[in-house]
C-alpha cells in the first residue's frame, strides 16, 4: 500500500541561491500523512526556477470572468 506523502517548506529555513551558477536550493521537510520523514533540498537550475516561478505566479493570480481570484488547482 502506498502512503500519501507530501513536502512542505522547512520551518525556520530559507531558500538560498548561488549567484555564480544561478542554482536555487529550497529546504523542504518530507511527510507521510503528518509524520516527518526527514529533510531534503529541492535544487533547481536558474531556468527551472524561472519556469516554476512563472507557473506558481500564474496559479496564484488566476481570476474568473468577474475578476475574482480562483484557488490554485489541485495536482
Amino acid at each position: 500500500m502506498v502512503t500519501p506523502s507530501h513536502a512542505s517548506p522547512r520551518t525556520g529555513a530559507s531558500p538560498t541561491g548561488d549567484i555564480d551558477t544561478g542554482e536555487v536550493r529550497v529546504p523542504l521537510e518530507l511527510f507521510a500523512l503528518d509524520s516527518s520523514l526527514g529533510h531534503v533540498d529541492l535544487v533547481l537550475s536558474r531556468p527551472e526556477t524561472e519556469r516554476l516561478h512563472a507557473a506558481l505566479s500564474y496559479q496564484m493570480l488566476r481570476t474568473d470572468n468577474s475578476g475574482r481570484r480562483l484557488l490554485p488547482e489541485a495536482v
